[in-house]
């Protein structure tokens, strides 16, 4: 069986390399770093720690973006070098050694095509997202649970950290939502096509007479703010609650009225926090994801397209964006995409990757069409 032609597929990752990197204007971004970099050695830099806290962690972004492509440059670089001492020596163990490189590559550039791809306002952001149990009973709950692991599975294997605010749990099992932030660059970007109302059918495992179950969660994504965007919210507009953390079951996690409930009474949006002991910390955390989600309604309503960026969930039949079937057969589906597998545990153990990029290159040929 012949080998893969090296010099056609390298050449065309070199090409694909050339168009992104004009996509991310190399040079433009060497210039912002050295600014940023200048500003970041000032001494009086922390003496405004909003505007401290938005050059750091712009500077460590674009550092971060242009050692991704300067990393995955040289590994082409590598792997021309590895083919090019197969080939001369004849080395069947080198060019097998290159076959496997270079499709890790050739995955590693698409990725890197795709993030090309995220040029909205907020797409550089880290990610909040919420997910809640929609119609389906324990099922649903048990769904909403089984999806949050998925995203926190997904995390972790990129090594981002991930930070709970706040969770709601079923009485019988599974939870009612949760809200966790996903610390990364591009979080937003990357997992805002990820929000819709999901469905899963299985024999449902809390059926002792073993029936098929339909159940449904919504998962909302909206950015994480910065400390410079602009959110007043007035103090008579919003209604503080103080009840009692709790576990599954009810089980009381700690005997002070620590977790906060904070309602923004003109839009009737509640998030709630409990992660923290202290009721200052989770009042803080929990204004946090208020000022995320009323950000994302604010900006809906100024472009007319809530459903884009909050969502008009209803984790109900007839709007889902994904299918996970677990019974009679086994796929997991994207019906807006037309992405499938047939491996719904790897999806669930965080593989989803391809699901991802397969929306972010669908919601931007759809936004292309709409241009044109």
């Amino acid at each position: 069986m012949a080998g893969p032609d090296y010099d056609t597929q390298i050449k065309q990752l070199r090409a694909t390399m050339s168009t992104i990197g004009q996509v991310l204007d190399l040079d433009g971004m060497r210039r912002e770093i050295a600014d940023l970099g200048e500003q970041v050695a000032a001494p009086d830099l922390w003496d405004d720690q909003a505007n401290a806290t938005r050059v750091t962690g712009r500077l460590s972004a674009l550092q971060g973006e242009l050692d991704r492509f300067s990393d995955l440059d040289s590994r082409i670089g590598d792997l021309e070098a590895l083919v090019e001492l197969g080939q001369e020596v004849d080395d069947a163990a080198s060019l097998a050694e290159a076959e496997v490189e270079l499709g890790k590559v050739k995955k590693s550039v698409e990725a890197l095509e795709v993030r090309t791809l995220l040029s909205g306002e907020y797409d550089m952001r880290e990610a909040l997202i919420t997910v809640r149990s929609g119609a389906g009973g324990v099922d649903a709950a048990d769904f909403a649970e089984m999806l949050m692991r998925m995203y926190v599975r997904w995390a972790e294997q990129h090594r981002y950290p991930v930070e709970v605010f706040d969770t709601s749990y079923a009485e019988e099992a599974g939870l009612k939502s949760a809200t966790f932030a996903i610390h990364a660059p591009y979080a937003y970007g990357t997992l805002s096509v990820e929000a819709g109302t999901h469905r899963l059918v299985r024999i449902s495992p809390f059926d002792n007479q073993g029936r098929r179950q339909t159940s449904f969660a919504a998962v909302e994504v909206v950015p994480v703010l910065e400390q410079t965007d602009e959110i007043d919210i007035p103090d008579e507009d919003i209604r503080v609650d103080v009840f009692r953390s709790s576990g599954p079951g009810g089980q009381s996690v700690n005997t002070t009225d620590s977790a906060v409930r904070l309602t923004h009474i003109p839009t009737g949006t509640v998030v709630s926090c409990q992660n923290e002991k202290s009721q200052l910390q989770n009042k803080a955390s929990a204004m946090v994801i208020l000022k995320a989600k009323l950000l994302a309604i604010k900006k809906a309503e100024e472009a007319a397209e809530l459903k884009d960026l909050k969502g008009d969930v209803q984790a109900t039949w007839g709007d889902q964006m994904r299918n996970y079937v677990l019974n009679p057969y086994q796929m997991v589906k994207d019906l807006r995409t037309g992405y499938e597998v047939g491996n719904p545990q790897a999806v669930f153990d965080g593989d989803i990757d391809a699901f991802i990029e397969a929306g972010i290159r669908w919601r931007r040929g759809a936004e292309r069409a709409a241009e044109n």
